[in-house]
């Protein structure tokens, strides 16, 4: 249980955070101010509905997922090629580079909690057998739904380098990581893969993986530059004046994968609704976006198809193109695809 929790934070650590704009001396901050308050009143209400109210917040069958075919991974493209695995979990191949981010492909996004949080898919660790050498593994923050020691674990021997938001890197020294190989970024930050250029940009959210680590670590998104596209994973985070400078700053996105997914109103300032989800797209000057941080897990109380339904409808309305894949279905940014609402036989 304790390798669950990760790294614990050190003084080393510490100083190393004080250059750090939205660091305030005890924790790093959002941009703009994030109440994550939560009323005693309303809190038994919430815990029945969360734990004995749970018709429709799960697929009726487990979710299949399509096999991995390494070759066609692989395989050249004028564009990035993508397979999403469900939550936050994609294996991106761009400029003949293969990145993986927030791979948690674990069973359980609750290891540390007395009620586990089944994963929707069945042997997903397995998947990761049949990964090819990973470049660059990617972490957005430290939370159990992204970030998952079971996944690491089959991981290590497989990754090259790792890019971590700033304080993340301590969970994976802890875990066997190689120090030489992590790379921690600040909002803004960037370095590169090769001709790729990676951006670490904010979102508003939190972090933390145990009672004494809160807001210890950092959280964001991701950018990938290169000179044919420009990509955006958003990363989790509630809405904010932030996606307007993302576009300014590093936009406008051929694609992105956009938050939509474990949304509550107890929350909504830490978790975007979908059609924030696609406002935040139109905001940061997206072309094309994709639904994220769904059909994985339920984390929240509403129906599990309820977040790519509302982002559908919501896209179709602003007239911005969406994609809707399968889980594990290749993507080729560089090809026209239909668009298939699997879900809806589930």
């Amino acid at each position: 249980m304790r390798r669950q929790f990760g790294g614990k934070i050190t003084k080393k650590e510490i100083e190393k955070f004080q250059d750090i704009k939205n660091w305030d001396g005890e924790k790093f901050l959002n941009l703009e101010p994030t109440s994550m308050d939560f009323s005693f009143q309303a809190l038994p209400k919430f815990l029945y509905k969360q734990f004995c109210e749970k018709e429709g917040r799960e697929p009726i069958q487990k979710i299949p997922i399509k096999p991995f075919n390494k070759e066609e991974f692989l395989a050249p493209s004028e564009k990035a090629k993508f397979i999403w695995y469900g939550h936050s979990a994609v294996l991106l191949r761009i400029n003949s580079k293969t990145i993986l981010i927030d791979p948690m492909l674990g069973p359980d996004a609750s290891p540390i909690a007395p009620f586990s949080t089944k994963r929707f898919s069945e042997n997903t660790l397995e998947l990761i057998d049949d990964f090819p050498e990973i470049d660059l593994l990617m972490m957005t923050h430290d939370h159990y739904d992204h970030l998952d020691l079971k996944s690491m674990n089959l991981l290590k021997p497989k990754v090259k380098r790792l890019f971590v938001g700033m304080g993340v890197g301590r969970h994976l020294k802890k875990w066997g990581f190689e120090e030489k190989n992590i790379s921690e970024f600040d909002w803004w930050k960037s370095d590169s893969l090769d001709d790729i250029q990676i951006t670490y940009t904010p979102t508003r959210h939190f972090s933390g993986r145990g009672l004494s680590d809160r807001a210890k670590s950092m959280w964001g998104g991701w950018v990938f530059k290169t000179g044919q596209e420009n990509l955006w994973f958003s990363g989790d985070g509630g809405y904010g004046n932030h996606f307007i400078d993302v576009g300014k700053r590093l936009g406008p996105f051929d694609f992105a994968w956009m938050e939509c997914g474990q949304y509550n109103e107890n929350w909504k300032l830490i978790h975007m609704f979908p059609e924030e989800s696609v406002k935040a797209a139109l905001d940061a000057n997206a072309n094309q976006i994709m639904p994220v941080h769904w059909a994985g897990f339920s984390l929240a109380q509403h129906h599990w198809t309820e977040p790519v339904e509302k982002f559908v409808e919501s896209a179709a309305k602003e007239s911005i193109k969406f994609l809707t894949p399968s889980l594990g279905e290749l993507v080729d940014l560089s090809k026209e695809r239909k668009n298939e609402f699997w879900w809806r036989s589930k």
